[in-house]
């Protein structure tokens, strides 16, 4: 598994899960679209944190710099 993502796009995807879970914990999203958010999270999470995202490989696009 080859990286494909820059420190920026890793970076902006950890904000975003701020938003998402700060959002849900305060309730000002509930229901079906904060499951969403907080599945959304984890997979962002989880791709930063390896720095990887499968959805570029069939694009094959990358942020990161060789």
């Amino acid at each position: 598994m080859i990286k494909n993502m820059s420190n920026i796009d890793r970076g902006i995807r950890v904000v975003v899960v701020a938003v998402f879970v700060y959002l849900y914990l305060s309730g000002m999203v509930a229901g079906v679209v904060g499951i969403l958010l907080m599945v959304l999270a984890v997979v962002f999470v989880m791709t930063s944190s390896i720095a990887f995202c499968p959805l570029y490989v069939p694009f094959k696009f990358s942020t990161r710099k060789s």
